[in-house]
Parts: C-alpha cells; structure tokens; sequence
C-alpha cells in the first residue's frame, strides 16, 4: 500500500493514563478556570507526543537492507523526501544509505525549443542541478515548508513543524540530511525547466559542520541559508563569509526571518531575503525566480553516487560485506555480458536457448497439435523428431560463461544470494533502460505514423513499407529486452532440453536436475516466475512442473487461493496488485508485463486461520489488446491468454481503464467468452470487476446507472459468445455466479495531480484495501487448490489450449486422477461388501443342505451384511471428509453412495437368488441324496449283521475277508440292478444330433465345417440384406448388390452390433450353465435344449430390431455350436464330480475299506458307541474337506487381492499386467483374443494368474491356510462333540439327543445333518464319553488323512466351482464396463457397470488394430483416434460420411463415447502394430498403405519400450 497519509498517524505516550487523568479531573468540582487551564496545558503538553519523522527513522535503524531500500523507494513513490544522509544514533557516523536508492526511477519532461523531450532515470546516476537548504539557529519561519512550497505547493514533500502530528521535540532528525527531486511535467506551468535535486539538513547546521562544508556546500549548484539576522560574533559567520566569499562563484542564498526585504543581490549571484511579516506566496515566487535564475547560469550538477567520495562517509554498499559481494558477482556477469556486444546480439549470444530455436520448437508444437487438412501419422511422426532435433541443438548449444556464473552463485550457499539478484537487477536495468527507451520512442513515433497512413487512406506501398520498419523495430525491441526474466527463462529451456534428451550439457557442473530447486527458491524469497513466455506466447510445461515440484517440496503440498488478473495494455493491473500484496511486478512504461507471470504471497498465521490457505499465487499477465512485439496482436491470442489466466484463476480481476465503451465492450466479448469456456469444462472460477481511473467514484447515483451498464453488456457479450461456443445462455449470472452490487469496484484515479509530481491517491489506496478484503471473501468461500493440482490444472489448460479447441480438448486430469482414486476405493468398499456376504453365504449354504433353514429373506440377508456396511459407510464418509481431492470428489459423493446402495441391493438379491437355487436343488436332489444314504446305510447294516454271523471266525483273517468280498459283491450287484450307473457325456455329439433335427436344411459341408464364431474376421457371410421398399428402399438395394458384389455388405456400426451380440450371447450363456448346477444335480440334454432355445430366442430378437439385415440358418448353427465347444469342458467336469458322488459303483466301491473296517469292530465285540463314533467320522470326511477347500479358497482370493500384484487394484490395473505378459509372450493370436473378446481374456488371465499364484505359493501360504483351517474345523467339532455329550448327560437323553445337538452346532460350518445316518441304528449307544474318545480318535486319523492329500495338483480339483477363487475374482473384477471405442476397440476404463455418462479410455490404439482402413484405397489405416478427431478427415458410417471432429453426430455408439485430443499417445500400440504388421495384414487381409505407412519413429520402439510405458502412462 502506498498511502502517504499514514506518516499523520499521531502517536502518543502514556495516551491511556492521561485519558483516565482527564476522565477523573472531569469529575472535580472546581469553579477556577485559571487553574483548569493551567493544569490542562501541562497534560497536554507536545512533548508526550512521538514526532512521525522519529518513528520513521527508528524503523529505519531497525530495518535490515531490503526492508530500507523498501522503505524508500515506498516514500520516494508517495513524493516524499528521502533519507540522504543518515548520523549514527549512537555514534554519530554520518551513513549515506546509497543501496536504498538503486531501486528508484524519476521521470520528466523538458521543452527544449518547443521540442517536448521525455527522459526516464535511475535516480542514483541522473545528474542534476541540486540546491542545498540549512539553517542556523533557531527561526521562526518553516525551511521545510518553504521548500515544499517550491516543489510542490499541494503536498508536504518535506515533513514541518506545521503538519498533523509534529511535536516540537524530536530525537532521531537532527543531522539528517533528506533529498527529493522536482520534476517538471514539459508545462509552460513548471517551476522549474529541469530536474532539480533538492536537499534539506534537518537540525542547526552549526552543530553538524561536516554534513555542510565538506559534502553537500561543495556539491550543491546553489545553497540557501536561514538564519535569524547576520553577526559577526555568531559561530555561524565564519561558515557564511565562507560562503559568500567563494572563489567558484557557486550562488548562496540568505533567507533572514527577522528581515523585511524583498529580493537584493549582495554581489554577484549572493542574494538576501527577508521573511518577517512577508507573504509565504511572495516569497516562494521571489525564492524560486532567484533559483531559477542561478541555475541557469552555473554548470555544475549533482550525482547520488558522488556522495559517497568522502572517505569519512559510511556507505551502506561498501560497509556491508553480503551487499557487496553480491555487487561484485553481478559486476562479474555484467563484465562477461558486455564484452564487445551490442545490445541487440547480446541475448543470442548469452542466451542461445530460448531464442530462434524455443520459438521453433513452439511452433513446431502447436503445428502437431493442430494438424491440417490430410496429415498422416508419418506427418506427425516427422514433426515430432523435428521437435526432437530441436531439443539437440538447444541441448548442444553452450552454456554462457555469463549463465555460468549465475548458477553457480544462486547455488553457492551463500548469504549473499538475495543481494547479488537484486544487484543484477539493477544493473541490467541500467545498461538496457536508455538503449529500450529510445527504441520505444522509435516504435511510437512509427506507429502513429501507421495510424495516420491508415486512417488517410494513402499510399498502400508506403504504408506496408512502413508496417515492416515497425516490425523490425519490434523485433530489435524484443532482443534488446534483458531482464532477470530472461536469464530464468534461459534456465528453463536448458533444463527442458535436458529432460528431452535425457543427459546434462558437457559444460555444466551440476546436474541439470538442480535447475528447478533455484528458481523455487527465487519464487519463496519473493521473485515472480514467468509462466507463460511473452515472447514465444507458449508456456514451458515441463520447466513450471518441475519447479512446482521443487516447490512443493521444500513448502509441503500447501494450499493456494490463484487471484488473476486480466485488463487490457497499461490499464494498471500490475500497479494495483504490486500496491495490493507487495508485489515486484514490472510497471514501467517501457518494461510492461509480457505474458504471464505468477508470485507467491505467504498468508500471515492469523488470515490462515480464517482463509484455511497458506499462499495466495497472485498471476500477472499482459494487456489484451497489446501493441504486440512482434506485430502478432489478434483476438485469438487475447481468447487464449484470457482463457488460460481464467481457467487458473480461483478469482479473476477483470480490469477495465476509463469510461470507453468500445474498449470496455472488446474486453467484455473476450471475457465472457473465456468464462463460458470454464463453464463447459466444469471449472467454477469468480470474478470481480475493476473500473479504475473513474472520474468521480463518489457519486452513488453515477455507480448505480454504470452497474447497470455493466450488467447490460455483459448480458449482451454473453449472447454473442453463446453463439461462438454453441452455449446456451441468455445473461452471465447463466455462466458464473456474479453480484454486480459486490462484484464491481470503482477505483479513484491513481495520482492525486498531474504526474511526476504527484503522490499516489489515498482513495486509490482505500479502494484497494476494499478490493483486497472483496478478494479475501471470495478465498472464503473458495476451495482453493492444492500445489500439486496447480500443476496439473496449469498442464491441462495448456494442452486444451494447444489444440485451439479448448472445450472439445480440456481434460481435467486432477478430476480424472481423483475419480480414478475413488474407482480404486470403490473396489476396496465393494469387496468388503462381497466377502463379507461370501461368508454368509457360505454359512446359510451349509444350512440349507443340512435342512436347518426352509426359507430366505432378504432382510435375514441384510441383517448380515448390516456391519460390513455401516464399515463401508464410515470408510467412505471418512475418504470423502479426509482425503487430499475431496474438494474435487464431493461432486461424486452422492453417485457413489447410491451406487455402494445398488451394489449391496444386487449383492443381497443374488444371494438370495442362488440360495433360493441351491434349496430348489436340494428338493430337487432330495431322492439322489436319499437313495445314496440308504445304500450307504443298508450296507452298514447289513456288514452289521454278517459280523454277528461270523463272529465265531474271527480269529481267521483270510475267511472274514473272503465273506466280506463275497457280501460286498453281492450288495453291491443288487444296488446296480435297482440304481442304474451314470454314464460318460458327448456334449459336442448331442449339440450336432440337436443342429441337425432343427437345421436339416443347412449343406453337409457346412455342419463339418462349422466355424468359430468368436474369432472370425467379418459377418458378411452370416447376413443377408433386408429388402427396402420405395425409390430410397431401391437404391439402398442396389448400393447394397454393389457392396456384396464387391464381397462387403455389412457396415462397420452392423459388424460392432453383431459382435456384441456374439459376446452378450456367450455371457448369458455362461450364467445359465451355472444355474444348472450339474456338479450337484447332474447332466440332462434338456440343458443343451434349454441354450440352444435361449440363443434362439436372442437371434429373433436382434432380427426384429432396427437392423438392414437377416441372419442366414448358419449364423444360429455356429453360434450354438461356438458356446457349446467353449462351454463343453465346464459342463463334462461338472458332470464328471456329479457322477463320482453318485454313481453307485464308484461312490460304493470308495466306502469299501470303510465298511470292512466297522465290520471287523464288530467282530471283535467293540461297542455301539466306539462303532457309531466311526460311522460319524467317516460321515464327515467328506464335508470336513469341502469346507476346508472353500475356506481356503475364500482366504487365498483375499490374500490375492492384497499381495498379487495384478489383482490389489481396480480393473485398469489388471488391464495393465494383461498387456504387459501380451508384451512379454508376443503370441499374435492371443492378442487377438484380447482385443475382439476382452472380457474372456480377462477371465482367462485371471484364472491363468490364480494358477500360478496357487503354484507359487502352495507351500509358504496354501498349504499353511488348509492346515490352519483343518485345524480349526477339528476343535470346533470337538467342541460340538463335547457340548452334545454335556448336553445328554443334563436333560438324560439318548443317541438321537446327542446326534441333533452335534448336528446343530456344525450346522455353519458343514454340510451335515442327521438325515447322513437316517438308517444307521443306535438305539444300543449310551456311553457318550466313549462316543466322544471316539469320535477325538478317529477324527485325528481322518484330518491326517485328509492332510496328506493336499497337493498342488488335486488342490484345482477339489475346489467348489462356485467358490474357487478364480471365478471369485472374476466376479470382483470383471463387474464393470466392457463397452469398445468404435474406431479403436479399446475398452472403457470406467470401472463401474452401467455408469453415468461417456465411456472414455485414457489412451486410445492405432484403429488399423480393429480393421478400420482408408476408404480410398482399402488399406489399413495406422492413424490413432485422438489424432484424428483434431484432424479434417472423415469416416464412413451406413453409406454417409461423417468429420471426425463431429464423430458423435454419427449417432450409435459414437455418441456415447467422449474421445479427448491428445498427442501423448501410448507407444505400446506403435510397437504393436510394427511387430505384428503382417499377422494384421494376413488377419484383416488387408495391406498398410504405403503411402501412409508406419512412421520411422515407431519401428524403432522395443519390447521393452512398450512395457515401460504401460508404467509409465497407467
């Protein structure tokens, strides 16, 4: 802020007891006014007062260097005098702080012969006239006001005894020597004709001699002395004879305050003045006529630096050590950089980088990224290795000794560092300044001459001969620019350029990677880094991301509220945020913004508390409307710069200068044009509107009428840019939410007066704390971002940008990185959800086969699951509330929570789906499970009886073993005879029996030669075409005989619905087979009848829809007999565990040992108990096994979702594993598989990966989970065992007692119930003790039996199909969309089924991978999706040709699909197409065009290139 009032601040000591004194004495009673009075003036005495000029100096003492030359320049800005001379508090060394002034410039005009000359200056080096004011003595007039009243009647340059706040002691001011300028304005009304220094000694000189006689007497052009009157007894005589007797002749002024007399000249060029009882205007004119005429009669002039000559004078400079070292470093670089080098030749000397060869480079890069007319990929592959030979050269160029030395010192640790930018700052500016100026007065002075040219209507060929002068003016203006901007600029492109190459250049003695940490350090300390390169009008993406990196970690990831600034060509915006934050923006006329710039401001600890920001990024750019350097001004690089500034912006100030309405209204279209652009891409940034230099703000009336003015022409602004970006709008509160009341400020002209003169508005200065605090309640209300999205959002708005088509192009890749991140939690929450009811399932499972439950309901199911889900819930409000991007994802809050409510809506109705399925099978199964145990059971019986029988031959082994097989034959023949054996299956001979009964008329050939639907390349052989009716029916027939004489009658949309229908077909088909549960219920042709009828059904279906063709009898053939073969091996492994659970033979020949073994017991007299307690261990052999299987099962998927590097994501994860072992293998037709069929190669993957994961592992993790849950199982029987004895032996029961009591509490855990032993007798058992030995006993020797066989190949085998954890996984994993890019066939990463919105896939493929070819020449097409929809080509869809910019107005599957512009393709499918370019010409048989062929560029990819980029880009 620059308000000059603050120095009126008045400060007093003790001010709270004397208003306490002043409160009590008011309460006195006392009638004497004389002691009132009295004792009032005492209180209030000045001498409590603290004099301004005291606490400016006491600061000034404090202050460190910068704070100092801050502080100065601020009061040399506010037309205050400054400090010149400063004495020691202490000691009284005279200091002459010269560093403060190095930053300051005055500016002023002078007529010389009616000729206006202008002149810009660094005050330290402008040489001028001075006049030197002191006094001895005490006097009675003001030397301070009288100067003031000489420079500037209407402001108090010099502070006086008269001005608000002066005390009449002071402490810190004596001895002080102050300076200011005069600076004429080129008026006739000027006082004075030229710049004129004026110092000012503050105290009587009689007591500081030095400050007069050795300094500034003998530099001044003329000094002027007060006193009282002339005595020769006076100390001061001798110093003002002196003077007056001065051998130079130098001009000496005597002002007398007790003298009346008008203007006398003593002798030549010695004046006296008297000042009693005269007219302070009178004697001001006098004063000044008098000094005007000196002045012009002495030659000599006054430079700052001369002050520092006298070696007794301390200067700031030289004194300190860190000030000085880093002058020498900067004097050093400038040494290097004006070695014999003109002004213009020194940029492409020094700094090779960023010149011709950047600028190349930026157009290189939009020329790819916006391609014309027919470019090919060989096109785009050309201009990239272009683009690459660039970077060489840019790489190759040698670093500067100049840049060298800059490095080096910016990385030295020293402290000296701040000092030495600073130093090179000013020293660039002096040696650039007068060469810029004039050159800026040339283009000027050429432009109006254009301007005149233009509006006369002259001479055509004079004025483009004139327009290339001015052009090449320009051009000398931009190489002539060299600023700290440029050396940055320079380290930008070094760094970029060895980041492409990936190597440091040969000279440099760091790593380039070093780069970046510098220019973050500069952007901490408070330097502005270039954003946007005003010269190339490019940004340097990977520079200002590195840089942001390096910023996020030296700051940490802190938030930022980005204020931006637009306006056009010096309408203030630098100004107004250098005054608003402190800012060191350029602002003079001849260094104006170019580009954009951005400058971190630290937020304070108390606003942070309010604001929840830690910086506000304050970006700076350059006028729209610009007088562009290059001559490149157009509405196009004003719509890209306003786009990028608003799109990065969280609030934008939107400048608007002066009252024209044509100038308001071009800004106004482009603006709103830009906040239409946010609206579309779903950035919500504000905006505020700034009207400055507005003539009379104050006017309440005036500001109601402009605001609605305003609101008008944006209304109407909104309109027009509706029209431009295909928007719907009427008014811009449609656009963006705006408050004209709130949202408008009007700004008070800049200067208080005509400039040089005059100090900054303090109604400037008060608008701007009230925009500052509009700012502040906006970041409020903001969200703000994050350094790391900052990043982000500066890349995506640059890449939408460079592809002119903002809204089609933008892809917000923070919103895609967060949804991608909440895809990935959204498969964490939904497994959680479905292993939890995995395990209800599994339980209520056990129960229905064991007949324990009748019935399932939902809310039963629900009731289950309701713990796991409130988990859910929390995790999920939790990463909502916590996580880094919650800001972005709060959008998706609600779509999630309702999509984890359908999840766990579907998860519970499957469930109770397949339960309601496993007890209509278990009804259904009843007889089978019946007939198994009473064979079982009538054998166990019967073994019973044949032991009683031969109990007295027991002692002879070899006769009992003989009777038993004897028995054994004879029950089990008589078993065959009542249960016939299962047959082995033919699948594939019934399916053909089944074809040919419902297809007798297909040829024989074709049922031999039946195809594999799933891999042939096209349909057309399965269609025939619907015949049209009507003149457009005709010619649709006849184009369509064209086509099929040609050999193709199907169009790529009827191919893609055809292969969609083959694939949803075959899933289908997949899920009925599972229903039929043949495992269980066993193999019937009726389920072959039952598939063929569905694919029927589903044929006719398409057939009646909206499609130009019929299937021909062999499409429904080779369908049917497709799904068959790949479903023949589930069906005859199913069929296969079916029959060795119930086929008699093999079932009863299994149970043979068994029931020798209790047959023998029997024989040897063992008791009930002892033998039952057998019979329910050899009962539970098998459930022990199966639940020990699926547990395992259950627990490996689970493990495999935490440690298989290829199942812990979401599906794009997989999808990246499945592509690199593609990569690896380098088996064509396996990619083939993958790319027609996706998702059964996903399957496939999945269960291959499981396989492998079982094979790996089995010893360190299966094998231990299998023996971990034996064991487990093994307690919780003895448990159960032990229970049941307990509970007998309380309630007095019997066997069946017991036996329920067992059953019911392994009811979850197994399937077995008391319907196993339904025919075993136990009426005789009663010792429950010996039962339960028993059953501890043989219940070892059966889990170690059961151990012994876990192996890894009968681990597979043994697996429940329904809960093996292949298919859990695939069940996991392969819930989400499978929906193909029409020209690519890449997949939708949405890993979400059924998800709102547009399928999208981050990297799209060659479309030659599809078959897609040129229409022309037939040839495969090697072009690449988000090329082509930035390109003017077209495709063909249903005989009418579409643009591939306009893709979606070919309607179908093109609508749905959103296909983002993007050069950064994936290299994966470059090296694809060139390793398997013959298999795809012999799949597709279909040559590349030779003409288009495969870029250079993409041969030279390896295998490794191709799966380095899978990590790299996914």
């Amino acid at each position: 802020m620059m308000n000059y009032r603050a120095r009126y601040i008045n400060v007093n000591i003790n001010e709270q007891d004397h208003t306490k004194q002043r409160d009590n004495d008011s309460s006195e009673d006392s009638g004497d006014i004389f002691k009132a009075v009295t004792l009032s003036n005492k209180r209030t005495s000045q001498s409590d007062r603290i004099h301004p000029m005291d606490v400016q100096m006491a600061v000034f003492h404090c202050a460190d260097g910068f704070l100092k030359q801050l502080m100065v320049t601020k009061l040399s800005q506010c037309q205050y005098a400054l400090p010149l001379l400063v004495p020691d508090p202490f000691t009284q060394q005279i200091e002459f702080p010269l560093w403060t002034f190095r930053q300051i410039n005055k500016s002023w005009k002078k007529n010389s012969n009616d000729k206006i000359i202008s002149q810009t200056q660094s005050i330290y080096k402008a040489e001028t006239p001075m006049v030197f004011f002191f006094r001895f003595g005490c006097v009675s007039s003001s030397k301070s006001q009288l100067m003031n009243s000489l420079i500037n009647e209407k402001h108090n340059t010099f502070f006086h005894r008269n001005c608000p706040g002066s005390s009449r002691t002071r402490v810190l001011m004596d001895g002080v020597v102050e300076i200011a300028w005069f600076c004429p304005s080129g008026k006739n009304t000027d006082k004075f004709t030229d710049c004129v220094a004026f110092c000012n000694l503050h105290g009587d000189a009689g007591d500081h001699e030095k400050q007069i006689l050795q300094i500034l007497t003998e530099k001044a052009s003329v000094n002027v002395v007060l006193l009282p009157r002339l005595d020769r007894n006076d100390r001061s005589a001798g110093i003002i004879q002196n003077l007056y007797m001065d051998k130079k002749r130098k001009p000496l002024i005597c002002l007398f305050t007790e003298d009346e007399s008008t203007v006398t000249e003593m002798k030549k060029w010695k004046f006296k003045i008297g000042l009693k009882d005269r007219n302070q205007s009178d004697v001001s004119e006098e004063l000044r006529r008098v000094i005007n005429d000196c002045l012009q009669e002495s030659s000599s002039t006054f430079r700052l630096e001369d002050v520092s000559k006298p070696s007794d004078i301390r200067v700031d400079e030289k004194d300190d050590d860190e000030c000085r070292r880093g002058r020498e470093a900067a004097q050093q670089m400038m040494k290097k950089l004006l070695e014999n080098k003109d002004l213009t030749e020194i940029k492409e000397s020094f700094l090779p980088c960023q010149g011709k060869l950047w600028r190349q480079w930026c157009q290189k890069n939009k020329e790819l990224h916006r391609p014309q007319g027919d470019e090919t990929e060989i096109d785009i592959s050309r201009k990239r290795t272009e683009m690459k030979n660039i970077r060489q050269q840019q790489h190759e160029c040698d670093v500067s000794e100049f840049m060298k030395l800059f490095i080096n010192t910016m990385n030295s640790n020293t402290a000296n560092k701040m000092f030495f930018v600073k130093w090179l700052r000013i020293i660039l500016d002096e040696h650039t300044s007068a060469d810029l100026s004039a050159l800026h007065h040339k283009y000027n002075k050429k432009w109006s001459k254009i301007i005149k040219l233009k509006e006369n209507h002259d001479d055509p060929e004079q004025f483009k001969a004139e327009q290339t002068e001015l052009e090449t003016i320009s051009e000398d203006l931009q190489d002539a620019s060299f600023g700290l901007e440029h050396i940055m600029r320079e380290i930008g492109q070094i760094y970029e350029s060895c980041s492409s190459v990936k190597k440091n250049k040969k000279d440099l003695q760091f790593d380039f990677s070093s780069l970046p940490s510098l220019a973050a350090e500069m952007m901490i300390s408070g330097f502005p880094l270039e954003l946007m390169d005003g010269d190339a009008a490019h940004v340097p993406v990977i520079w200002i991301s590195a840089v942001l990196d390096q910023l996020i970690q030296k700051l940490g990831d802190k938030k930022v509220f980005v204020v931006s600034v637009l306006g056009i060509q010096s309408s203030g915006k630098s100004t107004m945020l250098n005054a608003m934050f402190g800012l060191q923006f350029a602002v003079s006329a001849g260094r104006c913004t170019r580009g954009a710039f951005m400058q971190l401001v630290k937020v304070s600890d108390e606003m942070k508390t309010q604001m929840n920001f830690d910086y506000i990024l304050v970006v700076d750019t350059e006028g729209l409307r610009a007088l562009e350097l290059a001559g490149r001004s157009t509405r196009h690089h004003d719509n890209e710069l306003a786009t990028f500034v608003v799109g990065l912006g969280n609030l934008t100030l939107i400048n608007i200068f002066g009252e024209n309405p044509s100038e308001m209204q071009d800004i106004l279209q482009i603006v709103v044009q830009a906040f239409m652009r946010m609206k579309k891409v779903k950035l919500h940034p504000s905006c505020v509107f700034v009207h400055q230099n507005v003539s009379d703000i104050t006017a309440e009336e005036k500001n109601m009428e402009a605001k609605r003015l305003l609101q008008k022409t944006l209304d109407e602004m909104t309109k027009l840019a509706a029209k431009e970006e295909d928007c719907d709008a009427e008014c811009f509160s449609n656009i963006i939410r705006f408050d004209v009341q709130n949202d408008v400020k009007y700004f008070a002209h800049l200067w208080e007066g005509s400039p040089p003169m005059a100090p900054p508005n303090p109604n400037y200065c008060e608008n701007i704390q009230e925009l500052k605090k509009t700012i502040m309640s906006h970041a409020l209300n903001s969200q703000g971002m994050r350094l790391t999205h900052l990043k982000v959002r500066i890349k995506d708005l640059w890449e939408a940008l460079l592809k002119e088509r903002f809204v089609f192009s933008f892809r917000n890749s923070l919103e895609i990185s967060a949804y991608r991140k909440l895809e990935t939690e959204y498969s964490k929450w939904s497994w959680s959800l479905r292993s939890a009811m995995m395990e209800t399932e599994n339980k209520l499972h056990n129960k229905i086969e064991n007949e324990a439950i009748h019935e399932i309901k939902e809310t039963d199911l629900q009731r289950e699951l309701k713990k796991t889900s409130e988990e859910v819930e929390k995790s999920m409000s939790e990463f909502f509330e916590k996580d880094k991007d919650k800001d972005i994802m709060i959008q998706w809050k609600t779509s999630f929570e309702i999509k984890i409510k359908e999840l766990q809506e579907n998860i519970v109705r499957e469930t109770k789906r397949k339960l309601n399925e496993i007890l209509q099978q278990r009804d259904l199964k009843k007889k089978i499970d019946a007939q198994r145990t009473n064979h079982e059971n009538t054998l166990f019986e019967k073994s019973k009886e044949l032991a009683l029988k031969l109990k007295d031959k027991a002692n002879n082994e070899e006769t009992l073993k003989e009777e038993f097989d004897l028995f054994w034959e004879k029950s089990v023949k008589k078993i065959i005879s009542d249960t016939p054996p299962i047959k082995d299956i033919n699948i594939m001979k019934e399916v053909r029996k089944l074809l040919s009964d419902t297809h007798g008329s297909v040829s024989v050939d074709h049922r031999r030669e039946s195809r594999d639907i799933f891999t042939v390349p096209n349909y057309s052989d399965y269609v025939k075409i619907k015949k049209s009716s009507g003149f457009t029916g005709a010619l649709t027939n006849v184009i369509r005989s064209t086509q099929k004489t040609l050999g193709c009658i199907l169009y790529k949309e009827d191919e893609a619905q055809i292969r969609a229908l083959v694939k949803d077909v075959a899933q289908h088909t997949d899920k009925i087979i599972q229903s039929f549960n043949i495992s269980k219920m066993g193999y019937n042709i009726s389920c072959i009848q039952q598939l063929i009828g569905y694919i029927k059904k589903r044929v006719m279906q398409h057939e009646e829809g909206s499609v130009q063709y019929v299937f021909k009898k062999e499409f429904s053939m080779d369908l049917v007999y497709s799904i068959c073969k790949k479903a023949d091996k589930t069906i005859t492994d199913q069929h296969r565990l079916f029959r060795e659970a119930n086929d008699p033979v093999i079932y009863v020949e299994k149970k043979r040992e068994e029931y020798y073994s209790i047959f023998k017991k029997y024989l040897n007299g063992a008791a009930s108990a002892a033998i039952f307690g057998e019979i329910i261990c050899q009962k539970l052999k098998k459930p022990i096994e199966q639940s020990v299987y699926k547990k395992t099962a259950r627990e490996l998927t689970a493990e495999m979702r935490s440690n298989c590097e290829s199942m812990n994501g979401n599906r794009s994860k997989l999808e990246k594993h499945i592509l690199k072992t593609l990569a690896e293998e380098e088996d064509f037709d396996k990619y083939m598989h993958y790319i027609k069929t996706p998702r059964d190669h996903f399957k496939g993957f999945i269960r291959d990966e499981v396989s492998q994961y079982i094979t790996d592992k089995f010893s360190v993790s299966v094998l231990l989970k299998m023996k971990e849950n034996i064991k487990l199982l093994q307690q919780k029987i003895m448990t159960a065992a032990h229970e049941s004895t307990e509970h007998v032996k309380e309630n007095r029961g019997d066997a069946g007692l017991w036996m329920k009591s067992f059953t019911q509490h392994l009811s979850d855990e197994l399937i077995f119930s008391e319907k196993d032993l339904s025919g075993v007798k136990r009426d005789d058992v009663d010792d429950f003790n010996l039962l339960e030995d028993v059953i501890r006993q043989e219940l070892s020797a059966i889990m170690s039996d059961i151990s012994s066989k876990f192996k890894t190949e009968t681990f597979d085998k043994k697996l429940d199909s329904k809960f093996r954890p292949d298919e859990l996984l695939i069940d996991h994993l392969c819930q989400c969309c499978w929906v193909q890019c029409p020209f690519c066939a890449a997949i939708c990463t949405n890993t979400i089924e059924n998800h709102d919105g547009d399928h999208s896939v981050p990297f799209h493929r060659v479309d030659g991978i599809k078959g897609w070819h040129y229409i022309d020449s037939k040839n495969l097409s090697s072009d690449i999706c988000t090329y082509l929809v930035t390109s003017d080509k077209t495709f063909k869809s249903k005989d009418e040709r579409f643009p591939y910019k306009e893709y979606r107005k070919a309607g179908g599957v093109y609508a749905d699909w959103s296909i983002t512009p993007d050069c950064s393709e994936l290299p994966y499918w470059k090296w694809f197409v060139c390793r398997f370019q013959k298999d795809l010409e012999e799949h597709y048989e279909q040559p590349f065009d030779e003409s288009r062929a495969i870029p250079d560029e993409w041969r030279k990819l390896t295998n490794q290139d191709a799966i380095k980029s899978l990590d790299q880009y996914i």
